[in-house]
């Protein structure tokens, strides 16, 4: 189990950040509720409802490609990717699991906006849900937490 997991009053406190969310839609019942988590902690932190700006795409694997527009937009001080992808019968989860790893790694490599990982991937549903405010944590919360973060040092270096 994770243990990152500060609260708010222990993230720094920033000025005029403006954060994007990319929800996958696939496994909606799941990356809606992360989703949402992010933006709560987001709007808990400080940010206003014009701050935080929130995209939906088919699946994982679209979730890099709107993040690479997102940046070229310039908007935004950093993107938090949501989707969930749970394991089938069919070698599948690897490719798709493979495909958005290594794309917002890419991104995270190359551009000068933090790209934040908030992509389940888990062997069943019910691993999912642990991971939505269950017993294992909120991984949207901790998208959000890490995207604050992110920011802030973006801003030092």
């Amino acid at each position: 189990m994770s243990t990152f997991a500060p609260d708010n009053a222990s993230l720094p406190r920033l000025e005029d950040v403006r954060v994007a969310i990319v929800t996958a839609e696939w496994n909606g019942h799941i990356t809606g509720a992360l989703r949402d988590g992010a933006v709560n902690t987001l709007k808990e932190y400080g940010l206003k409802d014009e701050d935080v700006a929130c995209y939906d795409v088919p699946g994982a694997v679209e979730l890099t490609f709107a993040a690479s527009k997102l940046i070229e937009a310039g908007e935004y001080d950093a993107i938090i990717v949501i989707g969930c992808v749970i394991k089938g019968d069919t070698p599948h989860f690897d490719y798709v699991c493979s495909s958005v790893t290594q794309g917002i790694t890419h991104l995270n490599a190359e551009c000068d906006i933090p790209v934040i990982f908030g992509v389940l991937t888990v062997l069943t549903e019910q691993q999912a849900l642990d991971r939505t405010g269950g017993k294992m944590g909120h991984k949207g919360v901790e998208a959000a937490q890490t995207a604050i973060k992110m920011v802030a040092f973006n801003r030092a270096v």
